[in-house]
């Protein structure tokens, strides 16, 4: 497998991914299987153990690894950004729709990284400009039937949850090695779980069931654990602009997951916003290889 084809699978996969944590987390709250505090403990407490275990098979197989130096590659910024997003992504479903929801997330997240790809000085070519632009328009025609007025809490929330991604999907375009990374910035979380923990205790809004618990941890483990390790793993190798535009494939992929596996119908509608987000995607390619 050349090393281009390994960048593109890299890429589908981690989407394939973020897809389906939209997904679980949408399965587990919508249907009140578990409450939003305790759905992120889960997802987070288990996605540490999963990528602390690869970890140690990694050193007992390879070597040259040892747990402190692991720990190296990860940090309390990138941690605080992950435990924000996953925070907030869950605290704010409960009052938006799915619709509204992924507006606010993937506008926030790309304003944050193009944000930040020009303030470092990344110029981005007419190309990039017009592919971001018409993506982002095809991501809100998609959307466009489900929006309502969102709620200011949960519009905050959502906010906050993709800025904290975006900033933590910058930090992992200087990952040297992303597994050791993503697992450090994990277990980095778990003083903050603690904290989460004594507050939903606090003001008792415990609620969860084995089925809750069961997509807690398959979002963690699986789809969140491994997935932005995945993800770190392709950052280094695309620009802030492919990154951002690149996400707004997440909910295509969702939907097009529904009709696969929930037998829901394929419209005109879903076809023409996945091509005019397409189209964006191809254009931000040719303006980056220009």
């Amino acid at each position: 497998m050349t090393s281009l084809l390994r960048l593109y699978v890299g890429i589908f996969l981690a989407l394939m991914a973020f897809a389906a944590n939209s997904v679980l987390n949408r399965l587990a709250l919508a249907d009140g299987l578990i409450d939003p505090g305790s759905f992120t403990l889960w997802r987070l407490l288990s996605g540490a153990i999963t990528l602390m275990v690869l970890c140690l098979v990694h050193q007992l197989v390879k070597g040259g690894v040892t747990l402190p130096s692991m720990m190296k590659e990860g940090s309390w910024t990138s941690a605080t950004a992950l435990f924000v997003y996953a925070v907030g992504f869950s605290y704010a479903y409960i009052t938006l729709s799915t619709g509204v929801g992924a507006l606010i997330l993937f506008a926030a997240v790309q304003l944050t990284l193009i944000g930040f790809a020009i303030f470092f000085g990344q110029k981005l070519g007419r190309f990039e400009w017009f592919g971001l632009v018409l993506a982002f328009s095809g991501f809100v025609y998609l959307v466009l039937p489900t929006l309502t007025s969102p709620s200011l809490t949960g519009f905050v929330l959502m906010t906050l949850a993709g800025v904290a991604w975006g900033l933590y999907t910058w930090r992992g375009k200087a990952s040297r090695f992303p597994l050791f990374a993503t697992a450090s910035n994990f277990v980095r979380t778990l003083p903050m779980l603690l904290i989460l923990l004594v507050l939903v205790d606090h003001f008792g809004v415990f609620q969860s069931s084995v089925d809750g618990i069961l997509l807690a941890v398959l979002s963690g483990a699986v789809m969140s654990g491994l997935g932005y390790a995945l993800w770190y793993a392709v950052l280094p190798l695309i620009s802030a602009s492919m990154a951002a535009v690149l996400q707004l494939l997440v909910p295509i992929i969702a939907t097009f997951g529904g009709v696969v596996f929930a037998a829901e119908n394929i419209s005109l509608h879903l076809v023409s916003a996945s091509a005019i987000v397409l189209g964006g995607v191809l254009l931000v390619i040719m303006g980056r290889k220009k």
